[in-house]
C-alpha cells in the first residue's frame, strides 16, 4: 500500500472514530478506541489529552470506565517511552478482566527500565491465569536471559515452541541459549531466519556478544 493510500485510510479511520464520539458522547469506549488509534499514529500528546478528558467525564460514573481509561493512559505513556508514568497508571488498574493485561504492561514498562527482576514478578503473576500464553512466556524468557538464567529461560521458550514451532523470536533465543549451554544450536537459527527474517537480522548482533561471553567463560575455566 502506497503512502497516499495509507494516509487517506488513516484520515478516514480518524474521522470515523471522532464521529463515534460525537454520536455516542456518553460511551467511554469511543474515547478509548480513538486513543488507541492515536497511539498507532504516534500522536501521544493528543491521546493523553483525550484520555484525561474522558477520565474527567467518566471516572466517577463507573469503575469499569475508570479502569479501561486508566489502562489506556498507561498504554500512551508506555508507547511514548515514559515508563515511570506508565507504571503509575497500570498500578491503578483493579478490574479483573484487565488485570492480567495490566500486569503484562507493568512488566514491559519495568523491562523498558531494564528492571528485569520486577518485570519477572509481574509476568509470573500474569502467567498464573494464562500458562500457555506464548506472548507471556516469550517475555519471561527475555527477562531470564537478561538475568543470566539460561536454563530456566530454555523451559519457557520450549513452551512457546511447543504451541508454535514457527515462532522466529523463540527459535532465535533458544538458539542463543543452546550456544551458551553448549548444545546444538544451528537448527534454531535456521528456523529463526526462515520464520522471521526481520527479527533474525535485527538481533544478529547478539550472536557475537554470546560468542564473546562463551570465550571469556572458556578462558576462565582453562585457567
Amino acid at each position: 500500500m502506497n503512502n497516499d493510500k495509507k494516509q487517506k485510510q488513516a484520515e478516514e479511520t480518524l474521522h470515523k472514530l471522532v464521529k463515534d464520539i460525537d454520536n455516542h458522547p456518553h460511551d467511554y469506549r469511543t474515547y478509548y478506541d480513538l486513543s488507541a488509534f492515536l497511539i498507532q499514529l504516534k500522536s501521544y500528546t493528543q491521546a493523553e489529552e483525550l484520555l484525561m478528558k474522558a477520565l474527567g467525564l467518566f471516572a466517577n460514573q463507573s469503575k469499569k470506565a475508570k479502569n479501561v481509561l486508566t489502562y489506556g493512559l498507561g498504554n500512551v505513556y508506555y508507547s511514548a517511552g515514559e515508563f515511570e508514568k506508565a507504571i503509575q497508571q497500570f498500578q491503578q488498574v483493579t478490574n479483573k478482566n484487565l488485570q492480567s493485561d495490566a500486569y503484562v504492561m507493568l512488566a514491559q514498562s519495568y523491562m523498558g527500565q531494564k528492571n528485569y527482576k520486577k518485570a519477572l514478578v509481574f509476568l509470573l503473576t500474569a502467567q498464573e491465569t494464562a500458562k500457555q500464553e506464548p506472548s507471556i512466556n516469550l517475555l519471561i524468557g527475555q527477562c531470564l536471559i537478561a538475568l543470566g538464567d539460561f536454563k530456566q529461560a530454555k523451559g519457557y521458550y520450549d513452551l512457546v515452541l511447543k504451541s508454535n514451532p514457527h515462532n522466529g523470536e523463540a527459535n532465535f533465543n533458544q538458539g542463543l541459549i543452546a550456544m551458551v549451554l553448549g548444545e546444538p544450536f544451528e537448527g534454531y537459527f535456521k528456523n529463526a531466519e526462515k520464520y522471521d527474517k526481520l527479527y533474525f537480522d535485527k538481533e544478529q548482533g547478539k550472536l557475537s556478544d554470546i560468542e564473546k561471553f562463551i570465550q571469556i567463560r572458556k578462558e576462565k575455566q582453562d585457567k
